[in-house]
């Protein structure tokens, strides 16, 4: 299956979008079906970080573990779900344009199922995500520039 893409202009510099998308406990504010999110060890976070995300999958609630793949600021990360029956694989990057006034972000993700999740991830996850992808990044964007965060 193809990878779902999608991207956006955010009025902000490329160090804050970044910095607020490699916030953890900031995921529930702008990813729909994340009810909560939590570092799974200390210390400044980097490639083995390791976070626990809770997700509304369907009707289900579903706890998965998330590490990062890929921590290169401000320009892109990487996380893999390393357990569950639903493991995504996200991909980020953040452009800067207008002179590093402004953001280019694109998000890339795809997803392996295990077990009930080789059923659940073309039936359920991969529709729910292409809807709420483009949702997401709204909500980034919108956080980011009204708020100032």
């Amino acid at each position: 299956m193809a990878i779902i893409r999608e991207s956006i202009d955010v009025d902000r510099r490329p160090e804050e979008v970044y910095q607020y998308v490699m916030d953890t406990q900031r995921m529930p504010e702008w990813q729909l079906s994340a009810v909560s999110a939590e570092r799974l060890d200390e210390g400044p976070v980097g490639v083995g970080t390791q976070v626990r995300v809770t997700r509304h999958i369907g009707r289900r609630v579903m706890p998965m573990t998330m590490e990062v793949t890929e921590y290169d600021p401000p320009h892109s990360w990487g996380m893999r779900g390393v357990d569950g029956p639903v493991r995504a694989q996200v991909h980020g990057e953040v452009e800067p344009y207008d002179e590093g006034r402004r953001s280019h972000v694109t998000i890339d993700i795809d997803f392996e199922g295990h077990g009930m999740g080789k059923v659940l991830v073309p039936l359920v996850v991969r529709p729910q995500v292409r809807k709420e992808l483009p949702r997401n990044e709204q909500l980034l964007k919108d956080r980011l520039e009204q708020t100032g965060e």
